[in-house]
């Protein structure tokens, strides 16, 4: 606030203050209100998306560009949303994204459900610290409960048929549903492939996604060993290369140039051929270099000309030129090969190692990929995604991802809880019956904590075209006359409640930490009273 100190004719001081017209300012309750309000809003878009039977969205980037997802994540994060709270809430599926891969829907949906009940309490004059207390006392709780119904599911490389029932159900929801086994099969074996099992680690760098548009998503297959989108650079060169001894390369098959600015004068024919004869001379020593270190392939990240393209086939070298540099790392890390910047360096202890080396062509365009398969190092591994546009190509991807991230979930923790909402709706009874317990004004914020974990099973029933209210009713019910905290949501119409008998798995460490953002979250929206926006000069 800016104040002049002045006086008037008679010397009388006063001050005078500038209006605050640039300046919008929202305090109190009324604040609270506007940011739940936002959350609500943004949280409404993505629940129509959550469960096996959600629904999808497009979305048209500024470019042009189409996206066509059910992934929370996906959808946040290209959303173009103004309003800062709605960006937490961007935030918060990216967290869930970043440190479990999937459950990015749910947490948004949780995250929007608090804040509705939060702001029932703040209508009955509850102070929004209160219930911010209250709301973590009953996040314990029901993480603590998780921990009771948890359920250890055994698994060892020979025995892996609880991780592909748990990769099915993270599956369950996405659009490649029609190849659900074939699917969640390659996102078991291709972890199981890189997994450090005494570390309890997956490194996803070992893992590559290359998408070939054209086929059917059931053409989707795993590859041990790499695919690079190129091809040999000669159509004359063979087509497939045995017992391959690669070199690697990061320099060009071409003579060396001055760093600066250079001028070379030719005045007569004798000077062109000696330029002629040193080119080719250096050529067939680069060659002969490659031949010496006993490569019989090549791969180089830069391009080279047709005379030494045509010096490659007479030599008998097959080469793939223009190989990007995440590719060129893959291919050193799979062949156990050294990646080497000049030629001078070559070695046979630097060469790479492959079963074989071929080149493969799709469909009728001519479109070629070079596949390196039986590497020295098995640990990596490529997923060739196919479909029948871009859109689903994309998707088919990032549904892979989510279930990679699911069986890496289980192989660091192999504790699940049951879904179908199973485990929501038996915390919200956990929670309710907690609350009986509480004396002081926090055991209303509790039970809003409970019918919040409610809207998750509610979601779950309509977005299936179950009756909400009904369906969880019914399973509360069950749950509590029977004492089976397995039983869900049954929103594929089996006829059959329990999750353990269909089973629908989760990951302990998913639904935690589900519960845990989304509740830090919401009791720091709770805690902002005032909020100042200073509006530009053209407004």
């Amino acid at each position: 606030m800016s104040a002049v100190y002045t006086t008037d004719e008679y010397g009388r001081p006063f001050i005078i203050v500038r209006e605050q017209d640039k300046k919008a300012r929202t305090t109190g309750i009324e604040a609270t209100k506007a940011h739940i309000m936002a959350a609500k809003t943004v949280a409404n878009i993505v629940r129509t998306s959550l469960g096996p039977r959600g629904l999808d969205k497009i979305l048209i980037s500024p470019d042009g560009d189409i996206t066509i997802s059910n992934d929370g994540a996906t959808i946040m994060s290209q959303m173009a949303i103004e309003n800062q709270i709605g960006k937490l809430l961007v935030e918060l599926s990216k967290s869930q994204d970043d440190e479990i891969g999937d459950g990015t829907t749910g947490i948004v949906v949780l995250a929007g459900a608090l804040l509705e009940q939060a702001e029932e309490l703040l209508d009955r004059g509850i102070h929004p610290i209160r219930i911010s207390d209250g709301f973590e006392q009953a996040c314990k709780i029901a993480v603590a409960h998780l921990d009771k119904v948890s359920d250890v599911i055994p698994w060892s490389k020979d025995n892996t048929s609880d991780l592909f029932k748990c990769a099915k159900t993270s599956l369950g929801s996405k659009i490649v549903n029609k190849c659900h086994d074939q699917f969640a099969q390659i996102a078991v074996d291709a972890i199981l492939a890189v997994a450090d099992l005494k570390r309890k680690d997956v490194d996803f760098e070992l893992i590559k996604m290359e998408g070939k548009v054209g086929g059917e998503l059931a053409d989707t297959a795993l590859v041990r060993g790499v695919i690079i989108d190129k091809d040999f650079s000669h159509p004359q060169m063979p087509k497939e290369v045995k017992d391959a001894k690669i070199a690697i390369l990061t320099c060009p098959f071409e003579p060396p140039k001055p760093k600066t600015k250079h001028k070379l004068d030719i005045s007569s024919v004798k000077e062109f051929e000696e330029l002629q004869r040193y080119e080719r001379d250096t050529f067939e020593k680069m060659v002969k270099q490659v031949k010496d270190c006993g490569a019989n392939i090549v791969a180089c990240q830069w391009g080279f000309d047709d005379e030494a393209n045509s010096l490659l086939l007479q030599h008998q070298l097959p080469a793939i030129r223009w190989v990007g540099g995440p590719e060129i790392e893959l291919l050193a890390i799979a062949t156990n090969g050294r990646i080497v910047p000049r030629f001078e360096d070559l070695s046979s202890a630097k060469l790479g190692s492959a079963g074989t080396i071929r080149e493969v062509t799709y469909g009728t365009t001519n479109e070629n990929m070079i596949v390196v398969e039986d590497c020295a190092n098995s640990k990596a591994v490529t997923v060739l995604v196919r479909g029948g546009n871009k859109m689903i190509v994309d998707e088919a991807k990032r549904s892979l991802h989510d279930a990679m991230c699911v069986v890496r979930n289980l192989i660091t923790d192999n504790r699940v809880v049951y879904g179908g909402a199973a485990a929501e709706i038996s915390c919200s009874v956990a929670v309710e019956r907690a609350a009986d317990q509480v004396s002081n004004i926090e055991q209303y914020a509790m039970r809003s904590f409970a019918r919040a974990l409610d809207a998750i099973p509610m979601a779950l029933a309509e977005n299936s075209g179950l009756p909400p209210i009904e369906t969880l009713s019914h399973v509360k019910s069950e749950q509590t006359k029977l004492g089976i905290s397995s039983l869900g949501v049954d929103c594929m119409d089996t006829g059959v409640s329990d999750m353990k008998e269909q089973f629908v798995f989760d990951p302990l460490i998913s639904k935690r930490q589900q519960f845990l953002l989304a509740t830090q979250l919401v009791k720091m929206i709770l805690k902002i009273d005032d909020v100042i926006v200073h509006k530009s000069d053209e407004q």
